[in-house]
């Protein structure tokens, strides 16, 4: 079926396009854009608009599915019908699942699995050691030919130097993103983050320097290598200031933060709220306007949403053994477009950060609008207020400190491959 988007404002950051277009998208791919698509077919639908952003669909870097093996927290199914409702229409799903993947056979499932049941784009990252151990590389040549399009050990640094440095080397020879979770577990057994609101609270701290030592060693590491290297929910300001320095000698540093970055700060733990407990931990005030102003400057480059569902025992229990992590599709989008809102970034800006610049990152041809393009796009308005409601949440993660907190701007409609996967309009 043919589906025409008429009458909306195109904003596509790739091909520095902002204005009145229509689009056709034909089945899978997008066959025109114009600036008036006359008559059409009969069997077109016609998708009114007007008054509303176009944009290429969303593409986000780094989430959890939780399947195989966590299915109670999450499904493939359940997880992209929540990204599709945010915008995203194609999601990276990180390899922390039971069994890691960390092989063919797990990639290939995950594969299998999206095609039987996703509702987007599911592009599987796989584990860079084995079973996430840190003491072996995975076979991450057999990952490559079954379908990965990145390796990270997420949830964990590679603490042997040695190893990263053999990760980046092999990576390097399949032009895979090597995706680093920065954190020195020897500094970060807390659980918030070291400052005057742990003070208060009596929750163990974690300092800032354990994420920031692991940046400036992965950077140093893949300079040496002379491998690009992606930084993942970067949160402190230390990590900006070593990034910003590093980039100056060498450019093949990209990283990306995460909403709750930009939104909450530490304080939110004084309440001791479960759901504010993620990793790294949300930190100061200081850090909070630091992550605004590396994306205003561009030094971060990408916006994910570290989508971490979990089921409601994991949460509930004291803060110090909760499980770490924000469900994040549904909510992501209307917090990244309060930085508009803010004036912290336009439009055209932030777009390019939650469109092209994944799209960059993963070597993928999604991400914008062009005639041939895929036909995977949304519709949203930038001005619609809506309170968040975790109990409205197609994830079966309920888990968010956002819950009950008026946003403005919300997805409106979501086109994959020329299928309507969500439709609010």
């Amino acid at each position: 079926m043919k589906i025409l988007i008429r009458g909306g404002r195109l904003i596509d950051p790739k091909n520095a396009i902002d204005g009145r277009y229509d689009v056709l998208a034909d089945g899978p791919v997008i066959e025109g854009i114009s600036k008036n698509i006359g008559k059409v077919d009969s069997r077109t639908k016609i998708v009114d608009a007007s008054g509303l952003i176009v944009a290429p669909g969303l593409i986000d870097v780094h989430c959890h599915l939780r399947e195989p093996g966590f299915e109670y927290k999450e499904t493939i199914k359940t997880g992209t019908m929540a990204a599709a409702r945010g915008g995203f229409t194609t999601i990276v799903c990180m390899a922390n699942t039971d069994p890691v993947n960390d092989s063919r056979s797990v990639t290939e499932f995950i594969i299998d699995r999206a095609h039987a049941e996703g509702v987007c784009k599911v592009l599987p990252c796989g584990a860079i050691t084995k079973d996430l151990k840190g003491e072996e590389l995975s076979e991450i040549g057999e990952m490559f030919e079954a379908g990965i399009v990145a390796i990270s050990d997420d949830g964990k640094s590679v603490r042997r130097a040695g190893l990263l440095r053999k990760a980046l080397e092999y990576a390097k020879t399949f032009k895979l993103p090597v995706i680093s979770h920065c954190e020195d577990d020897t500094l970060s057994g807390g659980c918030a983050h070291e400052g005057l609101a742990s003070l208060l609270s009596g929750l163990e701290g974690v300092p800032a320097i354990a994420e920031e030592i692991i940046v400036g060693r992965d950077i140093a590491i893949a300079r040496y290598v002379d491998a690009p290297i992606h930084l993942t929910h970067i949160s402190t300001a230390g990590s900006i200031e070593i990034i910003e320095r590093a980039r100056k000698a060498f450019r093949k540093v990209t990283c990306d933060t995460c909403p709750h970055y930009f939104t909450l700060t530490d304080e939110t733990t004084l309440t001791y709220d479960t759901n504010a407990k993620v990793n790294p931990p949300l930190r100061s005030q200081e850090d909070l306007e630091a992550i605004k102003e590396g994306l205003r400057r561009g030094t971060i480059d990408i916006i994910a949403t570290d989508h971490a569902p979990h089921e409601f025992t994991s949460k509930d229990v004291e803060f110090d053994i909760a499980s770490s992590g924000i469900s994040g599709f549904e909510t992501a989008f209307a917090l990244a477009l309060g930085l508009v809102h803010e004036g912290v970034l336009d439009m055209k800006g932030l777009l390019a950060k939650m469109t092209a610049n994944p799209a960059k990152l993963l070597g993928i041809t999604s991400g914008t609008l062009a005639e041939g393009a895929p036909a995977d796009l949304i519709v949203f308005d930038p001005d619609r207020e809506w309170t968040i409601n975790r109990n409205a949440f197609i994830s079966k993660g309920k888990n968010t400190p956002f819950h009950a907190m008026t946003v403005k701007g919300k997805n409106l409609f979501t086109l994959v491959d020329g299928r309507i996967v969500h439709d609010e309009l």
